[in-house]
């Protein structure tokens, strides 16, 4: 008997009991996938599924002749664009502006979660922590508004202060030199708060009770968040600079547009508002798909080599 029920064992398909437990893993789990299925539907419907339209960057694009019924003409566009005036100072613009945002506009939010995790005053924490969220939620168009209005050399609140400082009304938005500030600056002031959510989530997670044993031993407030709440939240810090790497080259267009003239092209000009000009604007929807498709890979690219470094030097990856 013992003989036989081993060898059915033996002959039982190699897949029926990983299949059995896949089954009972998704029953188990049913409810959890369903709130899934939301963003998963989302992912696939618009992000995944429009990935298709790649396929223009190779072809001299007609909505008149379709995607399939257009001229393939391989990586002329890529060429057309590396070779172009503007390419170098696309490539310079946009790596300052994103390296110039993560230098400066990445520790904030840290340090801003840091120093809210030291108040001991619940209703002043939480009254701060919720107006540092609110410009979050105002739209860049709304920002842009704000921004030209504050600037106005005429009755604009710092234009008027620059004026005093200076001597002489000065329009900042016409002047070169100030874009990648007032980018870089206003974009710090709208985001820092939103961004510093994820770090007051880590600092939450910390055990109490290492507080406690860093009393007894004497340890004031500045040594408890050196040595234990900077490296309690470490990984998360790693983490996020990873995702930040990996949208180094991932300006976005909207503010810029907004912000800019030609007069200051040459500090405020990058490849995502380059390819709206000419790929929306101009009509020459293939270049402007190799340019976003060039940007998407050099972001990939960015983000490997970073996660590569980070999981070799402290072990900490997104994979």
């Amino acid at each position: 008997m013992k003989h036989e029920i081993s060898t059915a064992v033996l002959h039982r398909p190699a897949g029926t009991s990983k299949w059995t437990n896949f089954r009972k893993n998704v029953i188990k789990s049913k409810y959890l996938l369903l709130l899934l299925l939301p963003g998963t539907a989302y992912l696939i419907i618009f992000q995944y599924i429009p990935m298709y339209g790649v396929i223009i960057a190779f072809k001299d694009f007609s909505p008149g002749l379709g995607i399939w019924g257009s001229e393939w003409v391989g990586f002329r566009w890529f060429t057309e664009f590396f070779q172009s005036v503007y390419a170098f100072r696309l490539l310079r613009n946009t790596v300052l502006i994103s390296l110039y945002s993560l230098i400066w506009g990445f520790p904030i939010p840290v340090i801003f979660a840091l120093l809210l995790n030291e108040l001991r005053n619940g209703f002043f924490k939480r009254a701060v922590q919720t107006v540092s969220y609110f410009p979050h939620f105002i739209s860049s168009v709304i920002i842009a508004g704000l921004i030209v209005n504050f600037l106005s050399p005429t009755d604009g609140l710092f234009g008027q202060l620059f004026k005093w400082i200076t001597g002489e009304p000065t329009s900042l938005l016409t002047d070169p030199a100030w874009f990648r500030t007032i980018y870089i600056g206003s974009g710090i002031w709208q985001g820092f708060g939103w961004s510093s959510i994820i770090y007051l989530a880590a600092l939450s997670a910390i055990d109490p009770q290492l507080y406690d044993a860093a009393k007894i031993d004497g340890a004031g407030r500045w040594k408890q968040m050196m040595h234990i709440t900077l490296p309690g939240i470490m990984p998360t810090i790693v983490i996020l600079l990873i995702l930040n790497m990996g949208s180094l080259l991932s300006v976005g267009a909207e503010k810029i547009i907004l912000l800019y003239s030609p007069a200051i092209y040459e500090t405020s000009d990058v490849i995502s508002t380059y390819a709206y000009r000419r790929g929306l604007l101009g009509a020459d929807y293939s270049f402007g798909a190799a340019v976003g498709l060039f940007n998407s890979i050099a972001n990939f690219l960015l983000l490997i080599i970073v996660n590569s470094i980070s999981k070799k030097v402290n072990q900490t990856s997104l994979w």
